[in-house]
């Protein structure tokens, strides 16, 4: 069979022999863009970017009060139209159009000559959130590989379009804080979909725009009492993210200052929520490095709580220990500042509850040899209020402390340090000469057993080696 094919081959013709490899390995192949270039008409040119059909219209002062609501939905229609900023000089005239539309419909509102329909208000909402909820230009780290937030902080972003978003931001504020504006109407628009989208701007570059979010999420939690516990779990929802999936936000410290005030205003007895809240939460944010971005905004709400229930110092003060930074200083300072107005506004009943393990902490950090650290740990030893706490429970604290002022009185290297130590000591001395002069008797005995010690550590080697030696 073999032979009989193959002399079929061989009685080919080689014409026929090409059509047959041509027919067999025939395939259906798309054709490449290069392949179909040839037969395609030539491409046109890309037309240069259409100016949108803007009108300018009349202001509200140029029409009579029954057609003030129609342009007023047509000015809302002009300012829906969106523009590169990329080009400033791109479509001028049609941004001013709309530069000009916003800033008559903010008069307009604050004027408060005509009050909105209801059909307004959905077409104005419509329009802000056509403005505002956009896809925001990528994160500094995202594109430069940074990871320094507070380094991205001291060089901001600033969005270009910032000439029209301010004035945005502006009327939505002004329709929000209107007298004129009904509750229960406005809810129909500022729903939780809207708060959900306005709080997701809090991650904006751009700072002055988180400015104006902050401000306006502010007046919606007062004015739209059913939104408050939506508003208090989306917020709360970011600071879990933060601490323990991303460790970044742009807005942690607008997202605290609004906090701050919402803990203001808490009723008491305070709801086991809140106390939740602070344990689980707000004491956390104190482990990631961006700290110092928002400290100051989260050392005021541990401490508005602790005003608000004093019974909570405790929980405060054991959970900044158990968050105590051990290598990075900058951040140790900062610890020791918060735990100064924690105390400022702790009783002596919760003081004693956590003194202990407290001031084994400070005792360290007098001794830091970071000279900064240890001055602001004497800097806490100066307050009024923590040496009244000290003095009443003295017979404790100061044996806990002693050991730490001698060490750095005598080998401390930084002369400031050395100085505040003495005096201190003074401080001590003063409050308690019997107690101070137990304290530095033991002090000396644990001195005197800790060169016996090390004595007979040296006489332990040199036997060693001698018997090593002789062994040889």
């Amino acid at each position: 069979m073999h032979t009989l094919y193959i002399r079929n081959i061989h009685e080919m013709t080689r014409a026929e022999m090409f059509h047959k490899i041509i027919k067999i390995g025939h395939r259906k192949v798309a054709k490449s863009d290069d392949d179909l270039r040839p037969n395609l008409p030539q491409q046109p040119q890309i037309p240069a970017a259409v100016a949108p059909e803007i009108e300018n219209l009349p202001t509200f002062r140029d029409v009579v009060a029954v057609d003030r609501h129609d342009l007023f939905s047509q000015k809302v229609k002009i300012c829906c139209v969106q523009f590169d900023f990329s080009d400033t000089l791109e479509f001028a005239k049609e941004k001013e159009i709309k530069r000009l539309a916003l800033i008559e419909l903010v008069e307009f509102i604050q004027s408060g000559s005509g009050k909105i329909t209801e059909a307004n208000q959905g077409e104005l909402i419509k329009m802000i959130s056509t403005n505002i909820f956009r896809c925001l230009p990528p994160a500094s780290h995202e594109t430069t590989d940074s990871v320094n937030a507070e380094a991205d902080d001291e060089n901001p972003f600033f969005d270009p379009s910032w000439p029209h978003l301010h004035l945005v931001y502006e009327l939505l504020l002004e329709y929000v804080v209107s007298p004129d504006t009904d509750t229960k109407t406005a809810k129909r628009y500022i729903d939780h979909l809207f708060v959900m989208k306005l709080i997701d701007l809090f991650d904006s570059e751009d700072p002055r725009e988180r400015e104006c979010v902050k401000t306006i999420l502010h007046r919606i939690y007062g004015k739209f009492m059913v939104l408050r516990p939506f508003i208090r779990k989306a917020i709360n929802n970011i600071f879990y993210s933060f601490v323990y999936e991303t460790g970044r936000q742009n807005g942690m410290a607008e997202l605290l200052e609004i906090l701050g005030s919402i803990i203001n205003g808490f009723a008491l007895p305070m709801k086991d929520e809140h106390k939740v809240f602070l344990a689980r939460v707000l004491i956390p944010l104190h482990k990631p490095k961006a700290l110092g971005m928002y400290h100051g905004q989260l050392s005021y709400c541990i401490t508005q709580f602790v005003e608000k229930d004093c019974r909570l110092a405790d929980t405060v003060i054991m959970g900044l220990l158990k968050c105590w930074p051990v290598t990075n200083s900058h951040k140790e300072i900062l610890f020791l500042g918060e735990l100064e107005e924690v105390l400022d506004v702790t009783n002596t009943v919760e003081f004693q509850r956590c003194m202990v393990p407290l001031f084994r902490q400070i005792a360290r950090s007098i001794n830091s040899s970071h000279y900064q650290v240890a001055e602001r740990a004497l800097f806490l030893l100066n307050n009024d209020h923590i040496v009244e706490l000290i003095s009443q429970n003295r017979s404790v604290i100061l044996p806990i402390l002693f050991d730490a002022l001698e060490k750095n009185t005598q080998y401390h290297w930084n002369q400031l340090v050395h100085g505040l130590s003495l005096n201190v000591r003074i401080t001590f001395m003063e409050m308690d000469g019997d107690l101070f002069e137990e304290c530095r008797k033991q002090y000396e005995e644990r001195k005197g057993k800790c060169r016996e010690l090390e004595e007979q550590r040296e006489i332990t080697w040199q036997r060693l080696e001698a018997a090593a030696t002789s062994a040889v």
